[in-house]
C-alpha cells in the first residue's frame, strides 16, 4: 500500500468514517498545486477548492444551528462572534492538525518543500474541503456526528476564556440589550512614572458607575471596568 493510500485509511480511522467513495476524500486532500504539476491525474482543476466551497458554507450551518440550540440564552451578537471564533482559519486548522489532515495532503513539489502541509491556511482549506466531501459522502448528521464533540471541548475552552468577545463588548451589548443604554467610560486617575503609568478607570450606565478598573494602559483599565460591571449586571443601574 503506497502512502498516500495509508494515510487516507489513517484520516478515516481518525474520522471512525469510512467514504463509500474514497475519491472524494483524495480530492479534498488534492492541493491546487499538485494538481497543476500532475494534470494527467484529473487535470489542473481536479483539486479541492471546490469541496472547501461546500465544507465552509456546511460547516458554518451547522454550527450555526448547534450554538442556535444549545446557548438560548445568546442573543446574535454573541452567537454571531462565537461562530466565527469556531470556524476561524487557526481553530480549523487545529481540528486538521488532531484529524492528521496535514499527512495526507497531496501538495507540489514547491508547496511542499516550504512547509505547506503544516501551513494554517492550508491546513483549514484541506478541513471545510473533508468537511464537504464527508457531507457529499453521508449527509449532514455524518459530518455533525464526527466533528461535534471537538466543536463542544473547543467552544467550553472559549467560553471559559471569554476569548471570542471581550469585556467592553460583552457590557455594551447587557447594558444596551437590557436597560436601552450605552456605556461610557472615563479615566478618574494615573500615576506613577510615564514608563509604569497605571491607570483607573469607570464605566457608567447614565449617570451611574457600573464599575471601577485598573491597568497598565487606559484599554486595559476600561476592560477591568467592563468586567468589574459584568459581574454586577444583574443590578439595576437605572437612574
Amino acid at each position: 500500500m503506497d502512502r498516500n493510500a495509508t494515510s487516507l485509511q489513517k484520516v478515516q480511522a481518525n474520522l471512525n468514517y469510512t467514504f463509500h467513495n474514497p475519491a472524494l476524500l483524495e480530492l479534498a486532500l488534492t492541493h491546487p498545486s499538485y494538481a497543476h504539476e500532475h494534470p494527467e491525474q484529473g487535470g489542473e482543476e481536479h483539486h479541492n477548492q471546490r469541496l472547501e466551497f461546500l465544507g465552509d458554507a456546511v460547516l458554518d450551518f451547522l454550527v450555526a444551528a448547534w450554538l442556535y440550540r444549545t446557548y438560548q440564552e445568546f442573543p446574535e451578537g454573541p452567537l454571531t462572534r462565537l461562530r466565527a471564533t469556531l470556524v476561524r482559519t487557526t481553530t480549523l486548522a487545529d481540528l486538521a492538525e488532531e484529524l492528521e489532515l496535514g499527512q495526507a495532503l497531496r501538495l507540489g513539489r514547491g508547496e511542499e518543500e516550504s512547509g505547506g502541509d503544516a501551513r494554517p491556511a492550508n491546513l483549514c482549506d484541506a478541513l471545510e474541503a473533508t468537511v464537504g466531501a464527508l457531507y457529499l459522502d453521508g449527509g449532514l448528521d455524518v459530518v455533525w456526528s464526527r466533528l461535534e464533540s471537538w466543536f463542544v471541548g473547543r467552544v467550553d475552552m472559549i467560553l471559559e476564556a471569554e476569548s471570542y468577545v471581550d469585556a467592553k463588548s460583552r457590557f455594551q451589548e447587557w447594558a444596551q440589550g437590557e436597560l436601552g443604554k450605552t456605556p461610557a467610560y472615563q479615566i478618574i486617575d494615573e500615576e506613577g512614572p510615564d514608563h509604569a503609568k497605571i491607570f483607573t478607570a469607570q464605566v457608567l450606565v447614565g449617570q451611574q458607575v457600573a464599575g471601577e478598573g485598573v491597568g497598565a494602559s487606559k484599554r486595559m483599565a476600561e476592560q477591568a471596568a467592563a468586567r468589574a460591571a459584568l459581574t454586577k449586571a444583574r443590578e439595576d443601574f437605572r437612574d
